[in-house]
């Protein structure tokens, strides 16, 4: 009997050991597939396509090129690689930095040889050692990649830092829990700060850390040297969960926003100070001398034999602003912490609609993109047009020049086809015998010709100014309305919070504040609530935050929402609770903008200057310096000419010097002209982050403003300077030779 009892318990003991042991492998593996699948789902989310992109390239160089990093410099290049939150591993790193640039290196070189053999033209060595420099060049740069991408992550971060302090303090007055706290900042938060935050959770809740306290510890370690007052606030903010007196607890909340605010106006006097030497250093370096450069370019062209016009637009179009860039990006890193706007569309993706062209005929809406295409295909074929027409019209008798239609001294209009012995001073197309190469005719140098290339630059800038334009235009004016509302919003929440602290329930409380503050934006959004509340029947929590009706759909801004939001969990534990918690939100929301408003104080004259290189300086030099450099190529053809048929004189052994082909001005304007569209993109996104810092939305706005009023600007100086200037030196050069 006893031995039946053993073999019993033995029996179903086995069976309960195995169902547990299955039961929790099962367990296991539905874990670890939920935990693989909500970790991807939160990287797609929240990850940049570009550095996606980067982590697919690693991966793929990493299983084709099997080599070690460096033990020592593993380290840093690991530490660099989970700031930017990227899937790859130091040996991919390295691995894509060789095989990138070799890539490079190999087919852009044989493409630079074969291209114009394929094209009717002589083979260049000229764009195989190019991509010989650019692959050393991406050698070390490919290598440094991810602490670029790192530093481009923390600046990005750094510019929600105060707002995050905010966050967290505001929640945890009310209840002090730093685990919900960091929570409510991550919901709040857009950008790299809020994948950081929901990170810190996230290595709680995957067992990588043990607490939330443990698990900000190990992320703070990265700000340190950069962004020390943020480890420090939030150190402030750990060190309240540890007192028992609420007095106490309160203080060291306040000073940790404080303590934030206060450096961060430290930090930023520091670097508007030190800005202005590189600044100058970029607008010598990438505006002054290559625009005045061009001015000699001629006449070196005409000296040195076998330039083309596509060299210069590689060094103009392609080197030059990658540099301008690089130099830029290089003084945005220095930026310290500041109070960033963000993108209301990514709080409220129903606005994203507001981001492109509402058709009325069909009721629909597009990507502006596809506009801008057929903008610029529509003005890049009209400034073309001198190209093909001088391949498509009749040739003068006698010679493979194709005909023209020119003015004289006296404006009279004739065909050289016709008469040829009239003198012109300026022609439509002006094509020419090459003066090195036989049987070949070289051109458009016309002053016609040149005037249609500006619609090439014209079409480019508009296509490219409509496009941020449209983006930016619709959101941007529902956010200034927004922007309108959080600044009048601080007196709301004291004279919600003070109609609280009598006693009165939050529904009863709205509406006295709305019916006070009636003709504001603040009384207009407390209205919308009320009026959810009476006629709907809702709630408070969704009078406000209804995904159809809720009053944040009309005012979409994350400070209001996080203020909504502390009231309706404080309002859980009484009326007074609440109205003592909206009367801190309205103390920290005025803080932080008095010092936002001090620090761009202290950015107001370097702004200026920045701006005004943008929307006048850059611009109307560069139309200056091509009426100048056209007037300097006619110059030297109508030399060159004039020594063909003897009729130099004295100056005929000067003219020798310059005996080379000219590059005509239709090309040099396009070149300048392109370079003046990336130099307006380029300032303008360093203007707008060294004031705004990384506000998208704002820098679309901007580019979409200064693009158009910049190339039209350009385009309208250019055209002038080179029809005076032309005609002015044809008039002179003419009475000279004749002389």
């Amino acid at each position: 009997m006893a031995e039946n009892k053993e073999d019993l318990r033995r029996k179903y003991l086995e069976k309960i050991k195995k169902g547990l042991t299955e039961k929790a492998d099962s367990r296991m593996e539905d874990y670890e597939r939920i935990e693989s699948r909500q970790y991807t789902e939160f990287k797609e989310e929240l990850l940049p396509k570009k550095l996606s992109y980067y982590e697919k390239g690693c991966q793929w160089a990493e299983k084709i090129l099997k080599i070690r990093a460096d033990p020592k410099k593993s380290g840093l290049v690991l530490d660099a690689i989970q700031t930017c939150h990227l899937d790859v591993t130091p040996d991919g790193v390295l691995a894509f930095s060789i095989l990138f640039p070799l890539l490079v290196m190999v087919v852009g070189g044989l493409l630079g040889y074969v291209l114009p053999i394929l094209f009717g033209g002589e083979p260049t060595i000229f764009f195989v050692v190019f991509f010989l420099l650019v692959g050393l060049i991406l050698f070390y740069l490919a290598n440094k990649l991810p602490f670029f991408l790192a530093k481009s992550w923390r600046l990005a971060a750094s510019n929600q830092m105060i707002q995050c302090i905010f966050f967290v303090v505001t929640y945890m007055r009310h209840t002090s829990n730093i685990e919900n706290a960091i929570d409510f900042a991550a919901e709040h938060l857009v950008g790299p700060l809020a994948l950081d935050m929901k990170k810190i959770l996230w290595d709680v809740e995957t067992e990588r850390h043990e607490s939330v306290r443990e698990s900000l510890d190990a992320y703070l370690v990265q700000w340190r040297e950069t962004n020390s007052e943020f480890v420090e606030a939030f150190n402030l903010i750990q060190s309240s969960l540890l007192e028992p007196e609420e007095a106490r607890r309160l203080e060291l909340l306040d000073k940790s926003l404080d303590a934030i605010l206060s450096e961060t106006y430290e930090k930023m006097l520091r670097y508007a100070h030190d800005l202005h030497s590189p600044l100058t250093m970029l607008h010598m370096m990438g505006i002054i001398m290559p625009i005045l450069g061009l001015v000699v370019l001629p006449l070196m062209v005409s000296i040195m034999e076998g330039v083309r016009w596509y060299y210069i637009a590689t060094i103009y179009n392609i080197i030059l602003p990658i540099a301008v860039y690089l130099m830029g990006r290089n003084i945005l890193s220095q930026r310290p912490t500041g109070y960033g706007d963000t993108d209301i569309s990514e709080i409220n993706p129903e606005l994203k609609k507001l981001k492109k062209i509402k058709i009325p005929l069909i009721n629909k809406r597009i990507n502006p993109v596809y506009f801008c295409i057929i903008v610029v295909i529509f003005f890049v074929i009209i400034g073309l047009a001198p190209v093909y027409l001088g391949r498509t019209l009749p040739q003068i008798p006698g010679s493979d020049i194709p005909s023209d239609i020119c003015i004289t001294q006296n404006f009279k209009t004739f065909n050289p086809a016709v008469n040829l012995e009239a003198k012109p001073i300026a022609c439509m197309l002006d094509y020419r015998p090459s003066a090195t190469r036989k049987d070949v005719f070289i051109g458009p140098f016309g002053l016609g010709a040149s005037l249609f290339s500006i619609f090439v630059v014209l079409g480019l800038g508009l296509a490219v100014g409509l496009y941020f334009r449209i983006r930016s235009k619709g959101v941007i004016k529902l956010r200034n309305r927004t922007k309108k509302l959080e600044s009048e919003f601080t007196n709301g929440l004291f004279l919600l919070g003070n109609r609280l602290a009598d006693g009165l329930p939050p529904e009863i409380a709205l509406s006295k504040v709305s019916r006070t503050l009636e003709g504001t934006e603040t009384g207009k959004f407390f209205a919308i609530v009320t009026e959810n509340i009476t006629r709907l029947g809702m709630s408070v929590s969704d009078a406000i935050f209804n995904k159809k009706v809720g009053a944040l759909l009309f005012f979409p801004s994350a400070v209001i929402e996080s203020s909504m939001k502390v009231l309706v969990e404080a309002s859980k534990k009484g009326p007074r609770i609440a109205a003592q918690a909206l009367m801190n939100v309205s103390r920290y929301i005025k803080e932080i903008h008095k010092v936002d408003e001090r620090l761009k104080d202290l950015m107001a004259e370097i702004i200026s200057d920045m701006k005004s290189q943008v929307r006048f300086l850059a611009p109307a030099i560069s139309g200056v310096v091509v009426g100048i450099t056209s007037m300097i190529t006619f110059i030297l053809g109508r030399l060159n000419l004039a020594q063909a048929t003897g009729g130099l004189g004295d100056v005929g052994g000067l003219a020798q010097i310059f005996s080379g082909d000219t590059i005509p001005t239709f090309f040099f304007q396009i070149i300048v002209g392109i370079y003046v569209v990336q130099l307006i993109y380029i300032l303008t996104i360093l203007s707008d982050t060294v004031e705004n810092g990384d506000d998208k939305l704002n820098q679309q706005y901007q580019l979409g403003r200064n693009m158009l009023k910049g190339t039209v600007m350009y385009c309208l100086i250019a055209a002038f300077t080179m029809i005076v200037f032309s005609i002015l030196a044809a008039v002179i050069l003419e009475r000279g030779i004749a002389g």
